[in-house]
């Protein structure tokens, strides 16, 4: 038989109920990131709003709170970037993409090559050994061993470290202060296929159904790199439109395609808004050059109307202000302007 077509907008709505957008979860903090796939967080506010606009009675304090008491880490993860994960996500997530990761840098920073790295790693254990360090700190300690100054940016991906709070959280935005991952988190022996089949597993969860080109983009890896281990997961298959395969989790919801979709914020950095979910459509390709470009390659804060992004918003003087990108209804608006209200509120 034929594996089923799901079009783009039951794609749509598998990537919103998944991304808990269609209704706000009342799941924990710590089950909501890894429902998510972790949380794209190189601007630490865009962390927040991505939490409260998945989450029933969420609070700014909460994702603080959980940082600090080591239920959550950040660190520089999938595509060498900075993700907020579940602590018992971390050392499998991390087993996964450690090495593509450092394998990909040595490539595009070619003058890595004539540091020794090895050195540098031992050099940033010794530095860190009595507790976390900012970023600037380390980089003199380095400098003066008679490594480049360079090396301290280099350095988080041959050691394993994470942005220790309050830096990177809505309080003290810039995420500069550095700590050992395995004295922040008690380290956990994962292989690096257990990794990838639960990234593998996260991302579907998240965003599928999906190729597995798709998954592997999302990963920072390349389909040779993890396909074997899906090849041995039970996972269903599906195919679009245009007749290209896709997988999914056995158990993944899949809605009806016509399900409402109520107004959302969407702050910058939001993953669903990546080439990886284009097939979904949540951001409709005319508008793709206007949110992500030369100027702002980390997007612009969106707003979703029936599932896809209709306008720009931003905070100013107490309120959110809205720049749709199309004409809105009276009740499209309604609405919009309802929740504006409660993100204004959730700012203040």
């Amino acid at each position: 038989m034929a594996d089923p077509t799901l079009s783009a907008r039951a794609l749509n709505r598998a990537l919103l109920a998944r991304q808990m957008l269609l209704e706000r979860s009342s799941l924990s903090l710590t089950e909501v990131m890894e429902r998510m796939g972790g949380i794209q967080m190189q601007y630490a506010p865009a962390g927040y709003i991505g939490l409260w606009s998945r989450m029933r009675d969420f609070e700014r304090p909460m994702l603080t709170q959980a940082l600090t008491d080591r239920r959550a880490v950040q660190a520089t993860m999938m595509r060498a970037t900075i993700h907020t994960v579940s602590a018992s996500d971390y050392w499998p997530m991390m087993a996964g993409v450690r090495r593509v990761n450092r394998e990909w840098y040595t490539r595009v920073q070619r003058d890595i090559a004539a540091t020794d790295m090895k050195a540098v790693a031992d050099a940033v254990q010794v530095e860190l050994a009595d507790g976390p360090l900012r970023m600037a700190e380390l980089t003199d300690r380095l400098t003066a061993r008679g490594f480049p100054p360079r090396a301290s940016s280099w350095a988080g991906l041959w050691v394993d470290m994470v942005r220790v709070p309050p830096s990177g959280t809505w309080e003290r935005r810039r995420a500069d202060l550095y700590g050992l991952a395995d004295q922040w988190l008690t380290p956990v022996p994962v292989t690096e296929d257990e990794g990838i089949e639960l990234l593998i597993r996260r991302y579907l969860g998240a965003f599928g159904p999906a190729a597995l080109k798709d998954i592997a983009g999302w990963m920072g890896l390349n389909v040779g790199q993890m396909k074997h281990v899906a090849n041995r997961m039970e996972l269903r298959p599906f195919v679009d439109g245009r007749g290209k395969a896709l997988l999914d989790l056995p158990d993944a919801p899949l809605p009806d395609p016509e399900t409402p979709a109520p107004p959302r914020f969407i702050a910058v950095w939001d993953a669903m808004l990546l080439v990886h979910a284009r097939r979904t459509q949540v951001l409709p390709e005319a508008y793709r050059p206007m949110v992500f470009n030369t100027k702002t390659p980390h997007s612009v804060n969106t707003f979703l109307i029936d599932g896809q992004v209709a306008g720009t918003w931003r905070f100013d003087e107490g309120e959110i202000r809205l720049s749709p990108l199309r004409d809105l209804t009276a009740t499209e608006r309604q609405a919009l302007d309802a929740e504006a209200h409660r993100l204004s509120a959730f700012h203040a």
